[in-house]
């Protein structure tokens, strides 16, 4: 008997899935189908980044290893083209080589390339403060204390594993002056930030112990 209850029992089961999978034929079909899809756009759409990473990578390396015989317009054109391509690798890299190897004289330039690689490439947070506070740095000889405190802002507000490192920016900035007590006040500072960079802070402690312990 209990067999038999077993057996009509599955009967029923597989009836059941059987029926349903009739009834829902359709439906079933076109969720194959957007799945398939989608599986098949995901693995295209990675494959072409792949791709299109490769190439910059290649651009990049011509364009480095042409740079003494290639005429240098013909360089500055390239790697400007190559930082507004907004790759999260090779965009910052090309900026870095017009700034390390003087290629651009307008400040103007170089600070519109870096606000293009802030606001328009889609970086992870901690390298896009690495890019604002490089941007801090190249302007920080020439801009006023509120440009400068303003271009760090994103980082001195946050929780940043560079926000000792703007500080000290900032506190040097100061110093350079002699607004001493602004300085002492962001040296101070510094020394609070709980993942702050063992050497800035090293330093700082330093520089308040050493001249500015008035």
């Amino acid at each position: 008997m209990d067999e038999e209850i077993t057996i009509i029992d599955s009967n029923t089961r597989n009836e059941r899935i059987r029926n349903f999978f009739i009834n829902n034929k359709k439906n079933l079909l076109i969720s194959f189908s957007i799945i398939l899809v989608s599986l098949i756009g995901y693995f295209t759409l990675e494959e072409i980044k792949i791709r299109n990473k490769i190439k910059l990578a290649n651009e990049f390396n011509l364009i480095t290893i042409n740079f003494k015989t290639e005429d240098k317009k013909s360089t500055i054109k390239k790697l400007t083209d190559l930082v507004n391509q907004n790759d999260t690798t090779y965009s910052p890299l090309a900026l870095y080589y017009l700034i390390d190897n003087n290629l651009l004289e307008s400040k103007e330039e170089i600070n519109n390339l870096f606000n293009a690689l802030i606001n328009e490439t889609n970086l992870q947070e901690e390298i896009k403060n690495l890019i604002i506070y490089k941007k801090g740095l190249f302007n920080s000889d020439f801009v006023s204390e509120n440009e400068l405190l303003q271009i760090l802002s994103p980082i001195t507000n946050s929780e940043s594993i560079w926000k000792s490192h703007a500080l000290y920016l900032l506190a040097e900035f100061f110093y350079s002056k002699n607004e001493k007590e602004k300085a002492k006040k962001i040296y101070k500072q510094i020394l609070t930030i709980k993942n702050g960079n063992s050497a800035i802070m090293l330093e700082s402690q330093k520089i308040l112990n050493r001249e500015l312990s008035e």
